[in-house]
């Protein structure tokens, strides 16, 4: 993989228009979970909106005169959202879609907030391509991280997203917050960042510490906790390749969020201990000196070199 590029965007803007396609008719269905029965899309979107047989009437008179699919009626007659029949359709799919996503999310997880947006789409394809490429039965790989040689090149977005993309193949993730120096994905994911990465590398605390993200069920967060004055010296510790053989063991997917290369050797020293690093870049502010720099110091460890993205071309 050279290089793949991510549609310019900017990096806490999650309010893109959503786009989507779908097949809404009654020949949908999904296990109600009680019965063993599948329901199709109208009684989900019905049970979901607490719509009356009334107003199911309606839609489906509605989506036989105007011959269009049951979701879309829906919409036009205002008893449901795109939101709704996305996330009834997800149901039906088995695919994690937050039914609360616009309130309860950060604007910068896009591919949990607007998963069929075109900027989603390009996070799906990047995964594709590591999922041929590193993630392989072959490789047996199960970690990546994620470096950049700058901050604001867009990493904490990014891995926050690509973490996302991989929890949706259903497969157990698990995002590591390693950004000893400026940790947020404690905030991205709005979860406790009393206890962490930190702490469990210092000996200070062995439980607790990995977090759940409870709108997406295959997901889960391991903060950073309290940042250490001596960030570096924990990650070159033989706890650190010793936890990240136990995560590993125990997750299909792990991303792992750096510090900037700017900060010091972190980013190389976590590399070392994954089984493979993508490089973030920005466009129109990432300097190609700073690039070379990193590119060198990541070819004097034992990772395997995954590519480049670029952000905001």
């Amino acid at each position: 993989m050279e290089l793949h590029r991510i549609p310019s965007s900017t990096l806490r803007d999650g309010t893109s228009g959503t786009s989507f396609s779908y097949r809404a008719d009654q020949a949908g269905a999904v296990d109600d979970g009680e019965t063993g029965k599948e329901r199709p899309l109208g009684e989900i979107i019905k049970s979901a909106n607490h719509l009356s047989d009334d107003q199911i009437e309606r839609v489906l008179q509605h989506q036989k005169e105007r011959g269009i699919r049951f979701g879309e009626a829906a919409i036009e007659l205002g008893v449901a959202s795109g939101n709704d029949v996305l996330w009834a359709l997800s149901q039906q799919f088995h695919y994690p879609y937050p039914a609360n996503s616009k309130s309860l999310l950060s604007s910068e997880l896009v591919t949990a907030r607007d998963p069929f947006s075109f900027r989603s789409e390009a996070f799906r394809a990047i995964r594709s391509q590591l999922m041929m490429q590193l993630f392989t039965e072959e490789t047996g790989a199960r970690s990546l991280a994620v470096v950049s040689p700058d901050t604001g090149d867009g990493k904490t977005y990014f891995s926050a997203n690509l973490a996302i993309a991989f929890s949706q193949l259903g497969g157990r993730t698990l995002l590591i917050d390693a950004d000893m120096r400026n940790p947020r994905q404690h905030e991205v994911f709005c979860v406790d960042n009393t206890v962490g990465l930190s702490g469990v590398l210092s000996g200070r605390t062995l439980i607790n510490v990995i977090r759940p993200v409870e709108e997406l069920p295959s997901l889960y967060l391991l903060p950073v906790g309290a940042v250490p004055p001596n960030p570096l010296e924990l990650v070159e510790r033989p706890a650190f390749g010793l936890l990240m053989r136990e995560l590993c063991s125990k997750f299909d997917y792990v991303v792992v969020d750096t510090p900037a290369y700017v900060h010091g050797t972190d980013a190389p020293v976590i590399a070392a201990r994954c089984d493979g690093v993508l490089t973030m870049v920005r466009a129109g502010r990432s300097r190609a000196t700073a690039l070379q720099d990193l590119t060198t110091a990541l070819r004097s460890v034992p990772v395997r070199q995954c590519g480049v993205v670029m952000n905001e071309y």
